[in-house]
């Protein structure tokens, strides 16, 4: 709830003030531009430190008839106003040193004059200054509710800059730039809040300032200017401006203006005649106009530029983040707002493992909510009776070897135990890919089961759906739309995802087959890649379009993969028989649902076969904190080939606990059963906020999650969903 707050705080804040920020944005990157072309020009002079007043007074009046002014800027140019032997007036930049004259002082651009009235009043005048002090108050606090945000999503204050989850590119990068920009957009709302309460009258004011004037003052006069002590220990850092007097009559005097206060020296003696320090309102204005604009200084005009883009780029992802949002809010709030089950006419019942089956369900659960028929759309886990079905119909993918997706693993025994009190048609759509032998192989076998079924009669034959073709979904949907007289009309078809570009590595090491054929195989990338364990390396095998997926264990900026050897297998014969020195071309996948958390105190790993490859790379990067692998095999000497991992992890670690099962020979156990006996250790796990992972066949882990489930049924505040949504149990089986 709190956190909702907050991001519909920033949402709305952002949503209010979104065209005057753009307005703002775009001209306070012109104007950031004005002070580096600035000081391109060249003219700032070094080591002002080192020239006295005296030098550059006597310099000037050397080379010019009269001198009215000097001013020396933030960006080290010393500008002077003069009037030549010609007797023309002149602003000029000037080297104090010698009194040479560098340049003409140009007249402003009026694409800044523009920018400027724009950006400071929008051309309203009194009442744009108005807005534009209040859009940089609300600049203030969207960039204090979004730090707040990030800082949420991060998980604490001390973790703001860990790294960031990869995500699209607009929320991955609206927190990023966040982060690098939080204080200069910060300093900008704060300094563009002040400076318009300072136009409101609303401060201090800082015309007045008290002039104290001098009690003493030396009566010996000088013959020159130089000769005077204060010119000459006076030096060009410490002076804003120097105003000369107007004639040589002795009540005129020099008027000059330094960092922190102004003095009046007298012309023929040199005494100070008063002086006034600047208003603590004066120094904070002076600041402000400085931080807001970047003048005198290219690094952070360069970074307020940056600053001001980024509040473009804000804009715009922001909207963005919130048009997938609202997006997704419907979507959801759809599929909850459906009807009651005992009133749906139509019954969709989906097994999906990564969620693309579940897309097409979706897409069919809104094409007949179109023509107004009540449908349910649910996973097969959750199979029931349904009081007035006429329709059921099934689509589901296939994992392993046949095996059912992780939410359809119960649907067996609840469709041999629920009786519908209706006759039924169905239909069954299974997902696949005709690359693996198992093709559609769970959908075949729910076919077969609802064949059996009385008073249940299928509407089309059981239809095979390649590689997720939409087309080919399409077609399927049509032939039922004829034979059910119900009118369709699908979705468009998602953009699929770009695949990566390809990258090579170089075998540095591959084991010889175990006796579960299986092998290791240690791969070193050829350029910097970014990784972690638990990431997915793609391989396309010759002769296939289909891509091979083996998760990654990250040793020392290693690839270790653990591959078993199928008989028919393109991809695991092909890696079988790579040599070291040999070069294979592969692409690296983010896996960021399947990351062993950054900050854990402990953790239950549980694996089999070749499953437990990405937990020896977590192990290896992880040793501070309290893990327990439990992995099984089939024999002893099925574990030989990764002993020099394992032995490695628990003689030199005690933090790190193992359990070997093996279901082939001596005491036989299988892994589920292995973590039955350890039921106290698994739920504290639970309780104290660790995480569960799992990794291995699908088989195995719908045995685990039995298991899981059985130890937990008596526990109140613990369930797998509730875990899984907090990201305590984490998954990725095949």
């Amino acid at each position: 709830m709190t956190i909702s707050i907050w991001r519909y705080s920033h949402f709305l804040l952002a949503l209010v003030s979104s065209l005057f920020l753009l307005i703002a944005s775009i001209t306070g990157v012109i104007l950031a531009v004005e002070p580096i072309q600035h000081q391109a020009q060249g003219y700032a002079i070094e080591d002002l430190e080192k020239v006295s007043l005296a030098t550059a007074i006597n310099n000037l009046e050397q080379n010019y008839d009269e001198v009215f002014h000097i001013e020396v800027e933030s960006s080290g140019f010393v500008k002077a106003s003069v009037l030549t032997t010609e007797l023309e007036t002149l602003d000029v930049y000037v080297d104090p040193r010698t009194g040479e004259q560098l340049g003409k002082v140009p007249e402003r651009p009026n694409m800044y004059r523009f920018a400027t009235n724009l950006h400071r009043s929008l051309f309203l005048k009194s009442i744009g200054r108005f807005f534009v002090g209040l859009i940089s108050f609300l600049l203030f606090l969207i960039t204090v509710t979004g730090l707040i945000l990030i800082t949420k999503r991060q998980g604490g204050l001390k973790r703001l800059f860990s790294k960031v989850q990869k995500d699209y590119f607009e929320l991955r990068y609206h927190v990023v730039l966040s982060r690098w920009f939080f204080v200069p957009i910060i300093v900008l709302s704060l300094t563009g809040v002040y400076l318009s309460a300072e136009k409101f009258n609303l401060l201090p004011d800082d015309s007045v300032m008290d002039w104290v004037k001098t009690n003493t003052i030396p009566t010996a006069k000088y013959n020159s200017l130089g000769e005077i002590p204060f010119f000459q220990n006076t030096t060009l850092e410490h002076v804003r401006k120097i105003e000369f007097p107007f004639s040589d009559d002795p009540g005129e005097y020099y008027q000059i203006a330094l960092k922190d206060k102004e003095i009046r020296v007298d012309q023929e003696t040199g005494g100070i005649i008063g002086s006034a320090s600047y208003p603590l309102a004066t120094l904070a204005s002076r600041l402000s106009m400085a931080l807001h604009t970047g003048e005198g200084s290219v690094v952070w005009s360069i970074i307020l530029l940056l600053a001001s883009a980024s509040i473009l780029f804000f804009i715009y992802s922001g909207f963005v983040m919130a048009l997938r949002r609202i997006k997704r809010a419907k979507k959801t709030a759809a599929l909850a707002a459906m009807p009651d089950k005992d009133a749906c006419e139509i019954i969709i019942l989906v097994g999906s493992e990564t969620g693309t089956t579940y897309d097409f369900g979706t897409r069919l659960f809104h094409a007949l909510n179109v023509v107004n028929k009540k449908v349910l759309l649910t996973e097969l886990n959750h199979y029931s009776t349904f009081a007035r079905a006429e329709h059921i119909i099934v689509l589901t993918s296939t994992y392993g070897e046949g095996e059912a997706p992780t939410n359809a693993r119960k649907f067996h025994e609840l469709l041999a135990s629920v009786r519908q009190p209706n006759d039924i048609t169905y239909a069954v759509v299974g997902f696949g890919s005709m690359e693996y032998p198992d093709y559609c192989k769970y959908a075949i076998q729910v076919d077969g089961q609802l064949q059996k079924l009385e008073n249940w009669t299928p509407l089309l034959p059981l239809h095979k759906i390649n590689n997720a073709d939409f087309r080919a979904f399409k077609d399927w949907a049509k032939l039922w739309s004829e034979h059910s007289k119900i009118k369709l009309s699908l979705q468009p078809e998602s953009k699929r995802q770009t695949r990566r570009k390809p990258s090579t590595f170089k075998v540095i090491e591959r084991t010889e087959l175990n006796a579960d054929n299986t092998f290791l195989l240690k791969l070193k990338p050829k350029k910097k890649e970014k990784f972690t364990s638990g990431d997915l390396l793609s391989i396309i095998p010759k002769g296939s379009d289909v891509a091979r997926q083996y998760s990654i264990a990250k040793m020392d900026g290693d690839i270790v993969l653990s591959i078993k050897k199928h008989k028919i297998g393109r991809c695991s014969t092909y890696l079988s028989e790579l040599n070291n020195g040999d070069i294979i071309t592969a692409w690296i996948d983010e896996n960021p649902h399947f990351h062993f958390p950054e900050k854990t105190t402990s953790a239950v790993l549980i694996a089999n076969g070749t499953g437990i490859a990405p937990f020896l790379g977590m192990l290896n990067e992880n040793r501070n904190s309290k893990i327990r692998l439990y992995w099984g095999v089939r024999y002893q000497s099925s574990s030989k080939i990764y002993d020099h991992y394992l032995e490695d992890y628990t003689k030199n670690d005690e933090n790190i606990n193992l359990y070997i099962s093996h279901s082939r020979e001596g005491n036989k156990k299988y892994v589920q059963e292995s973590i039955l006996d350890q039921r106290e250790i698994i739920l504290k796990t639970m309780e104290e906020d660790g995480v569960i992972m799992i990794c291995g066949s699908l088989a195995m882990q719908h045995q685990v999650l039995d298991s899981l489930e059985s130890m937990v049924k008596d526990c109140s505040d613990l369930n797998l969903e509730l875990l899984e949504e907090k990201g305590q149990l984490k998954m990725d089986c095949y």
